[in-house]
């Protein structure tokens, strides 16, 4: 009998290893610089145009759904005042803009109109929703 030599481990093996590895480490650090830059980002603007958003799009669906009431849609146009106040502070890189606050200012003096004489049908109602809309696309146009 005559001994064979012993068989070394195919180096693939010890590559595989090591890309399985470097991809590994490289996840874990995209994940990383990921969060790290999720973190600098100021969260208030896109949150505060998402709650924006939805008040609006609840009152759609209250006019949509002919629940036209004072009930139904004074609440909705208060939140979206009061939110309103914070357009400056959410964007405070645009507060010295004329163009900006003329948005908002607009976008604020519909509200107060809308909530000094609120609607009281579904057809006033889709004016109102349809002029709020109106406000919040020019300025997105502008400023997006």
């Amino acid at each position: 009998m005559s001994a064979s030599p012993p068989r070394r481990p195919s180096t693939a093996y010890r590559y595989l290893f090591v890309l399985g590895l470097g991809l590994l480490i490289g996840l874990i650090a995209t994940v990383m610089v990921g969060r790290a830059l999720q973190a600098r980002r100021d969260p208030f603007p896109d949150s505060l145009m998402q709650v924006m958003q939805r008040q609006a799009d609840l009152l759609q669906q209250a006019q949509q759904q002919n629940r036209c009431s004072l009930g139904d849609s004074v609440p909705r146009l208060q939140v979206l005042r009061l939110l309103s106040n914070d357009l400056d502070l959410a964007f405070p890189g645009l507060k010295d803009s004329r163009q900006f606050q003329q948005h908002a200012s607009k976008y604020r003096a519909d509200l107060n109109a809308a909530l000094a004489s609120p609607p009281t049908d579904c057809t006033a109602l889709a004016q109102q929703v349809q002029a709020l809309k109106d406000d919040c696309r020019a300025c997105h146009q502008d400023f997006r």
